[in-house]
């Protein structure tokens, strides 16, 4: 038998997330996942009057590719990628991994080839702006493990997480977003040496409900390219290009990280030389989904942590553009809940949230007693 909890996920995705409608094409990409999951994705997509068409894929497989990769390789894989996502309306990137550090060993000059062509030409370019896409990861022991929970424990957690109520959680981020579309001057201040500042001015604030990711439940903006100074240090370990990065600490002078450093400080700074504007930051978000409480090294989890705020070296997103162009999209994550040394957030002079708790009215029912309720 199904477990109730997957087809439950497999609805949220095909009919809220995507809300697939009779006679769209929606391509399920799935990556290491359970069969049963990509089957029930396949009978709701289909029971919704949708086409549905299946990519299998696996990251064993991929590594090998990419350590034998070549420009010429991965043009004719991106061209063939590119022609199925151009004739799909819907998109669902589910993706799971046995082992979280299996590209850890391909070289950066690899991996930027995949992500200057497959990533660029099919994801960045028609995926992200021309379908309704969602994104998910699949629970496996390699994610109860960085998460410090049993196998059991952490698939309760994720079903919790991945199937709260998203339409409460829509009608409740809508005064944030509000806000931050008419605030100029933000400040973060956080643990240890931590106080930013930057204009968010005329640059539109999107609210994230899970239409997007699954989980979900942040609203992200984009700096003013120029405006960053200041630093940040963040406090959730990042992973990036297979490679686990702590105390991650960034120093911004006119908008450019001046100064980078972590317990990888050589590979950081590699990561950060890809590209001119790799060094600039193309997103600001605020994250407070109330059943994501720790970090746990998934981006998609960690960056949605209630009372935390992620920035993020590189490219900027169309839907709240500050110009900024890179390979690299970096989502670094600072709590500022009482557990990880607290922190405020402050718009225009004004202090919206302290110690990971929202203190203004209308901001309120963003805070985890109520979104659970």
């Amino acid at each position: 038998m199904i477990d109730s909890r997957i087809t439950k996920l497999a609805d949220t995705l095909i009919n809220y997330s995507c809300a697939v409608q009779r006679g769209e094409k929606i391509l399920i990409e799935a990556i290491d996942i359970p069969h049963e999951f990509t089957c029930e994705l396949v009978r709701f997509a289909r029971q919704a009057g949708g086409v549905p068409v299946v990519k299998l894929e696996s990251n064993q497989v991929k590594r090998a590719l990419m350590l034998n990769g070549s420009r010429e390789g991965w043009d004719l894989i991106a061209d063939t990628e590119r022609f199925r996502m151009e004739r799909v309306q819907c998109y669902i990137g589910a993706r799971g991994n046995p082992n979280i550090s299996e590209l850890s060993d391909v070289s950066s000059d690899l991996q930027a080839l995949y992500e200057n062509t497959v990533w660029k030409r099919v994801h960045s370019e028609i995926r992200v702006k021309k379908t309704r896409w969602v994104v998910l990861r699949w629970p496996s022991p390699s994610m109860a493990q960085m998460a410090e929970m049993s196998t059991e424990a952490f698939e309760d957690f994720y079903f919790n997480v991945c199937t709260m109520n998203y339409k409460k959680m829509s009608e409740a981020m809508k005064p944030l977003a509000a806000r931050m579309e008419r605030t100029d001057q933000v400040r973060l201040l956080g643990p240890s040496d931590t106080d930013l500042t930057f204009s968010i001015k005329g640059i539109p604030a999107v609210p994230c409900d899970g239409r997007l990711n699954i989980p979900d439940g942040e609203v992200f903006t984009a700096p003013v390219r120029d405006s960053v100074n200041g630093v940040i240090r963040f406090n959730a370990p990042t992973l990036y290009r297979g490679e686990t990065h702590n105390d991650v600490r960034l120093e911004f002078k006119a908008g450019k990280i001046v100064n980078a450093s972590s317990t990888q400080t050589a590979k950081l700074n590699e990561v950060l030389d890809a590209d001119v504007g790799a060094r600039y930051v193309g997103e600001f978000a605020i994250g407070f989904n109330p059943y994501c409480t720790k970090p746990m090294k998934d981006t998609l989890f960690d960056e949605k942590i209630a009372g935390s705020i992620h920035f993020t070296p590189g490219k900027c997103y169309d839907e709240a553009s500050n110009g900024n162009d890179s390979a690299i999209h970096w989502d670094m994550v600072m709590r500022q809940d009482p557990d990880a040394g607290g922190g405020e957030v402050y718009f225009d002079g004004e202090l919206i949230r302290k110690d990971g708790l929202f203190v203004v009215d209308d901001l309120r029912p963003l805070n985890p007693e109520n979104l659970k309720s």
